[in-house]
């Protein structure tokens, strides 16, 4: 039975506005697949890498890697509304909201929630 050891540390996938701005290390073997299942694979801490903790860590660099958190629920896609506006109203909301120490974004979210509220 063959063993390997992978070296993998999901920490080191920082993102920037959704962008990856530094890149995991990776130390691997190219070959045949594997059948986690079977062939015993450890990880730089000595723990095995199973098939289904194989995908859990796949799970949790997706989340790590792909745009920002829901706002909706855990995994679920928020929607977006977007709107046109003369650049005299943007201005203003990004000044307002540096103000508040806020993003335009939660700015928006709440004047649309107090607006719908009282209408």
């Amino acid at each position: 039975m063959r063993r390997i050891i992978i070296w993998f540390d999901a920490s080191e996938f920082l993102t920037r506005k959704g962008k990856i701005v530094k890149k995991a290390k990776v130390k691997y073997t190219l070959g045949r697949d594997v059948d986690l299942d079977k062939e015993i694979v450890l990880d730089t801490n000595g723990r095995r890498i199973t098939e289904a903790r194989a995908r859990q860590i796949v799970r949790e660099v997706h989340e790590l890697a792909v745009g920002r958190p829901s706002l909706s629920a855990p995994g679920v896609h928020s929607p977006e509304i977007k709107a046109r506006v003369p650049m005299k109203l943007k201005k203003s909301l990004q000044r307002e909201a540096k103000r508040r120490g806020q993003t335009s974004s939660e700015l928006v979210r709440q004047a649309i929630e107090e607006f719908l509220r009282t209408a």
